[in-house]
């Protein structure tokens, strides 16, 4: 039996009845490693998603701690022309304004979504309209 340089055995020599009886086996080994293969490219791709989720959620409590930071500066800022009392009540009051609009394009998107046409209601329309084709024959 001799050998290639990788180390696989010379085929060459072999029946067509060898070669193909070990076709099953080839395959399967085949389709093991490609299972095996995907199942670390998941592995690796949740791992990676799991540290950018993270570093999403680090930025995101950093920006939390930010806006009230920025307020006071504002608050601080207008607070040198007029009365700290006034300043912290102007800011108030466009923080509300601006939480106002954001909510009311959420609730705009929301009913756009609501009235968007169900693909399921889709299929079951479909499958009456075919039962109701297939009646009248």
């Amino acid at each position: 039996m001799m050998t290639t340089p990788r180390g696989f055995r010379d085929r060459a020599d072999d029946g067509l009845l060898t070669l193909v009886g070990e076709v099953p086996e080839l395959v399967r080994n085949l389709v093991v490693a490609e299972v095996d293969s995907a199942k670390s490219w998941v592995a690796r791709t949740a791992k990676d998603v799991g540290i950018g989720a993270g570093w999403f959620v680090a930025a995101l409590f950093v920006l939390f701690w930010s806006v009230p930071a920025l307020g006071a500066f504002v608050i601080i800022g207008l607070a040198s022309w007029w009365p700290a009392w006034l300043s912290a009540l102007v800011v108030f009051v466009v923080m509300i304004v601006i939480v106002a609009i954001l909510a009311l394009l959420g609730l705009m998107k929301f009913r756009k979504i609501s009235r968007a046409k169900n693909p399921g209601q889709s299929i079951a329309e479909d499958v009456r309209a075919v039962k109701e084709a297939t009646d009248e024959f």
